[in-house]
């Protein structure tokens, strides 16, 4: 009897391999292609969350009458100075519910017009994939300024 064995030659695997290869190459480029458009549309949603969370939290406080101290929204505290959330983690961060682990923030303040930056941390120029949140001035809105570029959020 003839012992016969089953399985793929070393020529079948071989081309496996190279086709495997070029669907990896022809792929990876739009892989990569997309990273970008997801960074940009992350900084998107998250400048759609902080407009959101200060209307929100400047309605809260208009209900209440409340223009400088704290709002309660869903059961958290917000910091507000002239009926907007102040600049820091416990004003428009803890309203926005921003997740600090894939964000870098600077300090920011709890005074008017104090500044906070928030850049995705992994971008590839994170300071091009940012957002400025200057608190709200006496009888003034706060400013709310994107800097989004494709390229450096790549």
């Amino acid at each position: 009897m003839r012992n016969t064995q089953s399985g793929f030659t070393l020529i079948e695997l071989v081309v496996v391999i190279v086709i495997l290869g070029i669907l990896a190459a022809t792929a990876l480029p739009r892989f990569v292609g997309l990273q970008g458009d997801a960074r940009q549309a992350t900084m998107n949603a998250m400048l759609g969350s902080v407009r959101a969370a200060a209307a929100l939290a400047h309605s809260a406080a208009l209900a209440r009458g409340v223009t400088n101290g704290q709002v309660a929204m869903e059961g958290t505290n917000i910091d507000i100075i002239n009926g907007y959330p102040t600049a820091n983690s416990t004003g428009i961060v803890l309203a926005a519910q921003l997740d600090a682990t894939v964000l870098t923030m600077s300090a920011g303040g709890a005074l008017a017009t104090s500044v906070i930056t928030i850049d995705l941390t992994s971008a590839a120029t994170p300071s091009t994939c940012r957002i400025s949140y200057t608190a709200a001035a006496a009888n003034a809105a706060p400013t709310i300024t994107p800097t989004i570029n494709l390229a450096g959020c790549a």
